[in-house]
């Protein structure tokens, strides 16, 4: 757990990084909080949309996100969709992507520090907006801690079949 000092200060270093967002139609409201909150926190945000709550299709979303990520366009990922499993099983089709759905602060920490997480996958149509806000402060403030994490990690790439 971080003290105020320090989230702080960790807020002002991580405020330089660039963070892609994603969302389909159900995850289009809760978009705009974190946006909110990223734009106050100093981030710089690419924006792959979708920007209505017209029905659309996740993947034409999530896709975009996780290519930016693979090519390191963006630091990190922030994808929505109405139970977060849609645009999460997108975004982990692209190689170094490492997608994780995060419903709670917790869970959000533990993806960071364990499997090093480059995209925090949100269910837009089960969590709150201050929820959703603490998950994605806590996504962008913890560090991967490396060590006995760092060769499972190696083990996760994309395998061609046989």
């Amino acid at each position: 757990m971080f003290s105020e000092k320090n989230e702080q200060r960790l807020n002002n270093s991580m405020s330089k990084m660039k963070i892609g967002i994603a969302n389909d139609h159900a995850g289009f409201a809760l978009k705009h909080s974190i946006v909110e909150f990223l734009e106050k926190q100093g981030y710089e945000i690419l924006d792959f949309g979708t920007n209505s709550a017209v029905p659309v299709d996740y993947p034409d979303y999530g896709h975009p996100l996780a290519e930016a990520v693979e090519k390191k366009k963006v630091d990190l990922g922030i994808a929505i969709c109405g139970t977060g499993n849609g645009i999460n099983m997108v975004t982990n089709k692209h190689q170094g992507v490492r997608s994780a759905i995060c419903w709670n602060r917790k869970i959000a920490v533990l993806v960071r520090q364990h499997n090093d997480a480059n995209i925090c996958a949100l269910p837009g149509r089960f969590i709150s907006e201050r929820t959703a806000v603490s998950i994605v402060r806590a996504f962008l403030t913890t560090s991967f801690e490396g060590g006995r994490h760092v060769p499972r990690i190696a083990k996760i790439p994309v395998r061609k079949s046989k």
